[in-house]
């Protein structure tokens, strides 16, 4: 189990294409829209030491590859901080050990000013290509969110994972390890080393205690869809965890929403919190599934490109680049859940919905990294992350920052702590929406966008 974080997709078959940026901040497990890098220039001089090899690779992609809004000045920032590489390696400059650099390194990149952009240890890429390929890493499988100190709520559990044979649920609440209080470092520690632990736990107030143990087990999380009463019909719910898992979610996506046509649900909500995002394609075919078409510039210094996706079909530049079988598209009244943990291509999708008048979105203000796409360049043992574009529609409308829901609803410990008691409040808020939320017109006099 990872603390949540929001990073670039990184799936193989989008090399050279972009992906969604992620959240400086919240790095360490999440995603975000991205792309692969497509190649990796080779060191600048011969008889460098690893750390100045690493530094000079990291800075080439820096002057010229970046593509965002910082106007800080790139080459001053390199001298600057080529100077700090200096210090650190001045005892032993020919052989200076490229860990050595990762710290100036994420330094620079802080300096910069763009959330988007950062150094990744190799620790992290790691992490971060098991999460895009949907590879297999040691973990439990659960989703937390803080309450009172160092306690957590288990706000999700993978399904298939070791946390959902454990017997975890969510509402649970996290007390103890091992008899000893609960914190974030010492789950962690477990986690790492695959130790057998005991969680002492309350659940709707009653005191619970499981045993559980990581396990080297898939990153893939595909959307789900549950069928949830209200009044005398059934609402589907469908639960989209992140745009990554390697692939297929998209086209589960698609899936889903047929299988909610096929139970004649009466309306559908999808739930995008703490969805940290992902591959942009997988994002765009999905929300296709809402939409009849959707239209978007990405602009760059050296033009605009133009993606038009329709019914999980997805253009780039009238080319074909990637489609679902057999897609539904969902005409019925919907609703968009998020919170301040939705970044990047779930941003994206939301603002899809709010552009073409689909639906309410409900919840927080999104995380603030939804207007922008990151390549991830491998560089030595690690990788950087760098904005390479901005987006926009046709009509010259640029993709917001975050997405302001079109009923806000504060989703902080008083939202957890109903969790605890079994309510999920924002998905009621999201039941009561459907009653007055539109269906979608195929005529487009009644749905210009």
């Amino acid at each position: 189990m990872k603390r949540p974080a929001r990073r670039p997709s990184l799936r193989p078959a989008l090399q050279g294409q972009p992906v969604l940026p992620l959240l400086r901040a919240a790095r360490a497990a999440g995603l975000t829209a991205l792309l692969l890098g497509a190649g990796v220039p080779p060191a600048l001089a011969q008889g460098v030491s690893p750390a100045q090899d690493v530094f000079n690779r990291t800075n080439q992609l820096l002057q010229n590859e970046y593509g965002g809004l910082s106007a800080v000045d790139r080459a001053a920032l390199t001298r600057e901080y080529q100077l700090r590489l200096d210090n650190v390696c001045a005892p032993t400059p020919d052989t200076c050990a490229e860990a050595k650099a990762y710290p100036v390194l994420e330094a620079e990149l802080t300096a910069l000013g763009d959330e988007h952009s950062f150094f990744q240890t190799p620790e992290d890429y790691r992490d971060f290509r098991a999460s895009v390929t949907g590879g297999n890493r040691l973990q439990f499988g659960v989703k937390l969110a803080a309450l009172d100190g160092q306690n957590r709520v288990v706000t999700e559990v993978v399904p298939g994972s070791a946390a959902e044979e454990a017997g975890l649920q969510r509402g649970d609440t996290l007390l103890t390890i091992n008899s000893k209080p609960y914190t974030y470092e010492a789950l962690r520690a477990a986690r790492e080393k695959g130790e057998t632990i005991t969680l002492g736990l309350e659940r709707l107030g009653q005191p619970q205690s499981i045993t559980i143990a990581a396990r080297e087990s898939s990153t893939v999380d595909l959307p789900r869809l549950t069928l949830v009463p209200s009044g005398t019909a059934q609402v589907a719910v469908l639960r989209i965890p992140t745009f990554l898992s390697g692939g297929g979610v998209a086209q589960r996506v698609h899936d889903l929403v047929g299988q909610a046509q096929t139970a004649q649900a009466a309306g559908l909500i999808v739930d995008l919190r703490g969805n940290t995002g992902g591959s942009l394609a997988e994002c765009d075919s999905a929300v296709s599934a809402f939409v009849p078409s959707l239209t978007r510039l990405a602009r760059t210094a050296d033009g605009n490109a133009r993606t038009v996706v329709s019914r999980g079909t997805r253009l780039e530049d009238g080319r074909l680049a990637g489609s679902v079988r057999n897609p539904n598209l969902w005409t019925g009244p919907m609703t968009v859940l998020v919170d301040e943990g939705s970044a990047s291509c779930s941003e994206f999708f939301a603002f899809e919905i709010q552009y073409a008048r689909r639906g309410p979105v409900i919840g927080e203000q999104t995380a603030g990294v939804g207007n922008t796409a990151t390549r991830v360049f491998p560089v030595g043992e690690g990788a950087l992350q760098l904005t390479i574009l901005n987006y926009a529609k046709p009509d010259g409308t640029s993709y917001p920052v975050s997405v302001t829901p079109n009923i806000v609803r504060d989703q902080g410990e008083a939202a957890v702590r109903q969790l605890t008691r079994g309510v999920d409040a924002l998905l009621q808020d999201g039941l009561q929406a459907l009653r007055s939320a539109p269906t979608l017109s195929m005529d487009p006099f009644r749905n210009p966008r």
